[in-house]
């Protein structure tokens, strides 16, 4: 079943839509279809801008699905990083412009795809962000830490990273994690005309601009396998599977809708008390 649909907005702006409901899970399946996705628009001469969103209300991208972690592992990329990673690569390397129309939740790896975007938008009032692998002994593994670290400086990715917290919009445009927080009834509105603006100009002239602010901020190859490698093995680690469990003790008491909606405020009744 299809879990985005491409939409041409003007002759040189397209919006893709993530829908799969009811929270906006990443599975093996979502990671393929983006990155179909992906190759085809940046193969449209025409297409210099496209437009991220999501009509899951609540939700933008999420985390991955738990029981999709070994499916999107086993899935091998076109080079030497696996496909989990290089969807990230291949959309910050783009030659069209990626906008974020972000309302609702970006976690974990969605979070970490939502940084490769060149441009991120948040609603002011329905924006949350956060990275919280390791409240379930995990860490990031698809280029998150060296995205955060370059969009946020070290101290607040560390901080972003250990803590495992909610963020909302005005705090994640503070930080530099969002371009900005924008009204939520004024975000279509920006966001449109901010794509317009840009797709008035020659594409190859942004293409060129973008190639050049990549080289000096993207992540290397090395650097992002390195993470996927420690991500790996991150989920056999000692603490892995308690934490697991008191996930599904926590299910039984809230929900999972609770979980989902609330999941910074509930990361930290998972860990051990100091």
């Amino acid at each position: 079943m299809k879990q985005f649909t491409v939409d041409d907005q003007t002759s040189k702006v397209r919006r893709v839509t993530f829908a799969n409901p009811p929270y906006n899970l990443i599975g093996a399946g979502t990671v393929a279809e983006l990155l179909d996705i992906v190759d085809r628009l940046s193969g449209e001469e025409q297409a210099s801008v496209v437009i991220f969103d999501s009509a899951t209300p609540g939700f933008f991208l999420n985390h991955v699905d738990s029981d999709q972690i070994p499916a999107i592992a086993d899935m091998t990329g076109s080079g030497p990083l696996p496909k989990f990673v290089e969807l990230g690569v291949r959309l910050a390397a783009a030659p069209f412009v990626s906008i974020a129309s972000i309302r609702g939740r970006a976690r974990g790896g969605g979070a970490e795809y939502t940084a490769a975007f060149d441009l991120r938008y948040a609603s002011r009032e329905q924006a949350i962000f956060c990275q919280p692998e390791v409240g379930f002994g995990l860490v990031p593994g698809a280029g998150g830490t060296e995205r955060l670290t370059h969009l946020l400086g070290r101290d607040r990715a560390l901080e972003v990273l250990l803590t495992g917290q909610d963020y909302d919009a005005d705090r994640a445009a503070q930080y530099g994690w969002v371009t900005r927080a924008i009204p939520d009834a004024e975000l279509d509105d920006f966001v449109d005309a901010v794509a317009r603006r840009i797709a008035s100009f020659d594409r190859h002239a942004i293409t060129a601009v973008k190639t050049q602010v990549n080289r000096s901020t993207l992540p290397s190859e090395e650097n992002l396998l390195a993470s996927f490698v420690e991500s790996a093995r991150s989920t056999t680690g000692p603490g892995v599977e308690a934490r697991g469990r008191a996930v599904g003790k926590l299910i039984a008491q809230i929900g999972i809708d609770d979980l989902e909606r609330n999941l910074g405020h509930h990361l930290e009744s998972l860990a051990e008390q100091p």
